[in-house]
Order: C-alpha cells, then sequence, then structure tokens
C-alpha cells in the first residue's frame, strides 16, 4: 500500500484532478436475493498458456465441491454488515502520513480510477472521502444502488465481513474453476450478433467507453447471462479478492491474488476478464472497481 502511496502522492503533485467513472442507469435492477450455488468438485487446467507472465504455467489441480455466492456482495448486504457491527472499513480510516503529502492526502479516501489526458496524466488518484458509501468520492452516493456491488474494499474489508457471515474468501482455485463454468476456456464473452455479455470495456481504452454492455460503470450484480454453474458476474464488472497470497516486486506490503477483470477491462488494453487472469494487489487499500465474494466451506453439498 506504501508504495501505490507514494505512487499517488507523485502524482497529485503533478497533475490536478479528473472525472470519476460512475455506475450507468439501464432497465436492470439486479439482484436481491443471498442465493449460494453448489460448484461439485472436479480436475481442471488452471492457468494459461501465459498471456502474462503471472498467469502461466498452465497446471492441472483439483477441487471438491463447495458452496460459492452466486453475485458478488452488493452494497445492502455489505450495510448490513456495518449496520450490525459499526464496522468502519480502511478506507474511512486515518491513512499513512508520507513526508510531504498534500493535506487531503492525510484524510481518509482511497484510490479512483482516472482517465489519463494530455491535461491530467495519471491513472489512478488519491480522493479524499471515497469510500464503499462514495466509491468515486463525495459526489458519488450508492443511495439507490443497493443491488451494485460493493467496491473500495481492501482485503481485510473482506475478511471482517466474510467471518461476520460465517464464511471465506475463496481459494484462487476455487475461484477459477467456478469462473470456468466446466468449460476449459470460455470463449470471448460476446453472443451470436457480437453483442457483449459481461460487463467490461468496449472501445479504445482509455479514450472512450463506447457502452455497448449498457454500462460505463459498475453494473447492477446479475444483469448478464449467468455461467454454466448458474454464477453472474464471475468475468468482469469487479475484480474480486480471493484468499491467495501473491508476490509482487514493487510491493511494500503483503498482496492477495485479485480475479475475473472488471468494467475497465479492454481487448485492447489488458483483455483480463478472462478466468485465467490474476493481479496482485495490496491488501490495505481498495479500489473503485475492486469488491469480492465468498464461498462456504462448513456447509455440506446437497447430497449430504
Amino acid at each position: 500500500m506504501r508504495r501505490l502511496w507514494l505512487t499517488l502522492v507523485a502524482a497529485w503533485l503533478l497533475s490536478g484532478c479528473g472525472d470519476p467513472t460512475d455506475p450507468s442507469a439501464t432497465s436492470c435492477t439486479g439482484l436481491s436475493d443471498n442465493k449460494m450455488v453448489w460448484v461439485p468438485g472436479g480436475r481442471f487446467m488452471m492457468g494459461d498458456d501465459p498471456r502474462y507472465g503471472e498467469e502461466g504455467p498452465p497446471r492441472n489441480v483439483t477441487v471438491k465441491g463447495f458452496w460459492i455466492d452466486a453475485h458478488e456482495v452488493t452494497n445492502a448486504q455489505f450495510a448490513a454488515f456495518v449496520t450490525a457491527t459499526g464496522y468502519r472499513t480502511m478506507a474511512e480510516r486515518d491513512p499513512p502520513r508520507p513526508p510531504g503529502a498534500p493535506p487531503e492526502m492525510l484524510m481518509p479516501g482511497s484510490a479512483v480510477f482516472n482517465a489519463p489526458s494530455d491535461a491530467d496524466p495519471r491513472w489512478w488518484r488519491w480522493v479524499a472521502g471515497a469510500q464503499w458509501r462514495h466509491p468515486s468520492g463525495r459526489q458519488e452516493s450508492i443511495a439507490g444502488h443497493d443491488r451494485a456491488p460493493v467496491v473500495q474494499i481492501a482485503w481485510q474489508d473482506a475478511e471482517a465481513y466474510s467471518k461476520w457471515a460465517g464464511k471465506q474468501l475463496p481459494s484462487e482455485a476455487q475461484w477459477e474453476y467456478a469462473a470456468r463454468g466446466g468449460a476449459p476456456a470460455p470463449p470471448e464473452p460476446v453472443d451470436a450478433q457480437g453483442m457483449p455479455q459481461a460487463n467490461y470495456y468496449q472501445g479504445v481504452f482509455p479514450v472512450k467507453n463506447l457502452g455497448r454492455d449498457g454500462y460505463i460503470g459498475r453494473a447492477p450484480v446479475g444483469c448478464f447471462k449467468p455461467n454454466a454453474f448458474g454464477l453472474y458476474d464471475m468475468i468482469g464488472n469487479v475484480w474480486e479478492w480471493t484468499s491467495a497470497s501473491g508476490s509482487r516486486a514493487d510491493a511494500s506490503e503483503p498482496v492477495n491474488v485479485i480475479k475475473g477483470g472488471s468494467y475497465l477491462c479492454a481487448a485492447n488494453y489488458c483483455a483480463r476478464y478472462r478466468p485465467a487472469a490474476r493481479q496482485f494487489q495490496e491488501r490495505g487499500l481498495g479500489t473503485d472497481h475492486i469488491g469480492f465474494r465468498l464461498v462456504d466451506g462448513q456447509r455440506a453439498g446437497p447430497e449430504g
């Protein structure tokens, strides 16, 4: 977190603010249930011939059956947790105090995506007041977006929620196996007419998002068809935390693996809206495109 923090400080010193990415409004209202789906165990090829080095090499992995949330944890679900416990997320707490930081970066806040431009070349900026209730800053509210995936969630926040719910973050193998839906390599998420079947970035990233999937930002959960296991938004919408730790040379604090890509993943840039894709995120820092879902390792399978 400190490394990214210092990067954000440096970026602030070089340039000003940009426009946040806000959720779009469509006719889809999303799912309101807390349904979990049983994923039967099996053996699969995890990873991929590395499109990016961290994705390979492919290896055979066996996974036991498990229950997993049908969709990402929503704003409404996370709000219930906060109401019950009084929990304050990492973004709501006082941040580190690096030397030379501007006053607003000494206030609680978080990282928000910024489409770079000549006037503002940053990809990410620190926004005071950005947190799960205000994902891109105080000007954005989750009011009326109960069924959107909760974001600005650090790994510690997801862990706290999981303990309260009596569940766990999925392992990376569980997550990837579930995302593949029984297929060795799911096809590009488009239908026969070429229309997007997941919430990702269409157009030339980061210049213009055409929004052909109906969204410029986060979509309510369940607005796209489920995969073969009955799971929604395993690809795109928001990245999801796993329990898997990772390694990143420039990280100055522990990192964990995030999976699935987000509404910011584009074919012309990274195409990480694939089951094998993975990134390493500092545990202490959420963003406006990282959320989570949980598994239940204590609940018996449908066969008993």
